[in-house]
């Protein structure tokens, strides 16, 4: 059995790579409390989310894993239960099951999940290895540490399974953190029951998470405040557009010619009409970039729809006179690497006199000058700067993370580790820039540059380089172009 089964995933099990183009809700632990609470005061009890939980659970379990024998780990709570479900309905498949138990249930749901279940039950240090190991000891929930006798069994079980599957999260992950508690074994998928939780895209949960299938359990998710970022679906020129009204964006120059040449030629392979280098008149580049002097005229020009600053600006005396007059006007901006670096040295106080829409794209370290004070997991220290700063924040990595002023982010699908390549932060920054062009309000535009950015490099391919990131951009589109 090879991982690349999971495509072959039932509908309504969505792998990481869905083609939504509605955005999948990620619950914070108290959110999916909620979630809950409001289906059982719609007339479903504990015990019918649990059969729920666990009948998708086991689906997915098929679809994955086929026949494959499979040793179940359950636990005391509520994971556990699904545990008991999951093991009943593979037996009842014809699937060889076994059950390990941590402890005895201590819930009514799971002991009744138990007592359901009609195969026989062991104790953990009994357990024998099967070719599928499903873990549902944990789940959600669990701020502690694996003790060192568990977490050595679950180890030498993991060794020796082929395939490895977790139940909601794997047990000893922070599921709103995203942090480990525990060295704990990776999985090949992890079923997230219900709806997708931060420990499943941020770092370095994510990796441990492996796959990530979403079990539906029929639960009603209204307007979340953080998100999966979706597949965009962009209007493709309809006859009545011209250059100037799908977007002039403008890239500021500066000492350092080759990443601000890459944000331009990135803002142009991402749909804008008219892109202007301002200030790199010694610069080559594609035929069609036009080459401004720099100049308080061509940064006046009200036709700019979106204004890129810091890829190639320099720290110099002449960067600093460049971006002050970028934040003096009315421009839409996306500020970026040596824009990050001057305003770091000004202080937080600096940018909350940004009053146009803004995109601010830091990686950590840049993250880290500008908001020193701020302290915590991935997920909140960005959603405290966005408060603070009052700009839409992109903190780029593996598991980028967006969040604006009112409380609202969304995190990407894990991105390929080829991206950690230099000059791929300056195409982000162009494609960005073509966004806001486009009239997107800060947050979509960061949002969909940040897919299109993670799809291209995936096209583009393990070796690739920020020109090929480019390059590729184009296939991007077509997956997600539509006629106007």
């Amino acid at each position: 059995m090879t991982i690349s089964k999971l495509e072959t995933l039932p509908q309504h099990d969505r792998s990481i790579r869905s083609s939504a183009l509605n955005p999948r809700p990620i619950l914070r632990l108290q959110a999916m409390r909620a979630a809950e609470m409001a289906a059982m005061k719609c007339g479903s009890s504990v015990d019918d989310l649990m059969e729920k939980a666990g009948k998708v659970a086991a689906s997915i379990t098929r679809s994955f894993a086929g026949n494959m024998p499979a040793l179940i780990l359950c636990g005391p709570g509520n994971n556990g239960g699904d545990g008991y479900v999951v093991a009943r309905y593979l037996a009842e498949w014809g699937i060889p099951v076994s059950v390990a138990a941590y402890s005895e249930p201590k819930t009514d749901a799971a002991k009744k999940a138990r007592s359901l279940f009609s195969g026989k039950v062991t104790s953990l240090d009994e357990a024998e290895a099967a070719p599928l190991l499903i873990d549902a000891l944990f789940g959600v929930g669990m701020s502690r540490s694996l003790d060192n006798a568990l977490l050595s069994k679950l180890t030498a079980l993991s060794k020796a399974a082929s395939l490895r599957i977790a139940i909601d999260v794997p047990s000893g992950v922070d599921t709103d953190k995203g942090s480990l508690l525990s060295d704990i074994p990776a999985f090949d998928l992890t079923i997230a029951i219900g709806a997708l939780k931060p420990a499943h895209r941020l770092e370095p949960s994510a990796t441990i998470c492996g796959r990530v299938a979403v079990g539906d359990i029929d639960l009603t998710i209204s307007n979340p405040d953080l998100i999966e970022i979706p597949k965009p679906r962009l209007a493709a020129p309809t006859p009545a557009d011209y250059k100037y009204s799908r977007g002039y964006v403008a890239i500021t120059a500066g000492a350092m010619a080759g990443a601000s040449l890459l944000s331009a030629v990135a803002a142009q392979r991402a749909g804008a009409g008219y892109v202007a280098l301002l200030g790199g008149e010694t610069i080559s580049g594609p035929m069609a970039l036009v080459h401004r002097s720099w100049s308080r005229e061509a940064l006046a020009d009200e036709r700019i729809n979106a204004l890129v600053i810091g890829p190639g600006l320099g720290r110099d005396e002449l960067g600093v006179q460049r971006l002050s007059m970028a934040l003096d006007t009315s421009h839409p901006l996306v500020l970026d690497a040596d824009a990050l670096f001057l305003l770091s040295r000004e202080g937080l106080d600096c940018l909350r006199n940004i009053q146009q829409p803004t995109i601010i794209t830091p990686h950590e370290g840049e993250f880290k000058r500008l908001f020193e004070g701020i302290s915590g997991d991935k997920l909140t220290r960005v959603t405290k700067a966005a408060a603070l700063s009052g700009l839409v924040v992109v903190l780029k990595g593996a598991d980028t993370v967006i969040a604006t002023p009112d409380g609202r982010a969304a995190i990407s699908q894990p991105a390929v580790s080829w991206l950690a390549n230099a000059g791929t932060g300056d195409v982000l920054s162009g494609i960005c820039g073509a966004m806001l062009a486009r009239g997107m309000d800060p947050f979509d535009a960061a949002c969909t540059a940040v897919w299109l950015h993670g799809e291209a490099a995936r096209l583009a391919g393990p070796g690739m380089i920020a020109d090929d990131l480019i390059h590729h951009l184009r296939s991007a589109f077509v997956e997600v172009t539509v006629a106007s």
